[in-house]
């Protein structure tokens, strides 16, 4: 039986390609209205204490994959590796954070879309997270992050 090389796609000769259109937008992360979604707030108190301890280097970068898009995931891989280096040049030891959510802003641009800042007080200085939520598949997920 002959194989296809790897990178190309089978084609069958009787399939009509608006079809494999339909099947990849059926499969595709499906957008979920608000009003099939939780409340944001406890979804960004979560996140933002998730993403300060990642950086502080005591949580893996790997349990709050299912909380992001891939595009946001990879984005915070580099940005955690680079604070990792950062603490090794500077020879310090990973120390559980020990942080205050002081506000959390937020706004709705679209159906389904939430925008928010959640202000995070530390022992040394407070921060703030800026954060784009979607609705996709009934769930919440972060398709931007911004530690500022």
């Amino acid at each position: 039986m002959a194989t296809t090389p790897a990178g190309t796609a089978r084609t069958f000769p009787h399939a009509p390609a608006s079809r494999s259109a339909q099947l990849s937008e059926f499969f595709a992360p499906q957008r979920t209205p608000s009003t099939e979604l939780p409340p944001p707030e406890h979804f960004l108190h979560n996140l933002a204490l998730g993403v300060l301890e990642v950086f502080a280097g005591v949580r893996e970068v790997e349990q709050l994959a299912r909380w992001l898009t891939e595009d946001a995931y990879r984005k915070l891989v580099v940005r955690t590796n680079l604070a990792t280096r950062a603490r090794n040049a500077r020879g310090m030891a990973a120390r559980r954070p020990v942080h205050t959510i002081v506000s959390v802003h937020q706004s709705s641009p679209a159906d389904g879309i939430v925008e928010a800042v959640v202000v995070v007080r530390g022992p040394a200085r407070t921060r703030a997270l800026a954060v784009r939520l979607e609705g996709r598949d009934r769930r919440w997920r972060a398709t931007s992050l911004a530690l500022l």
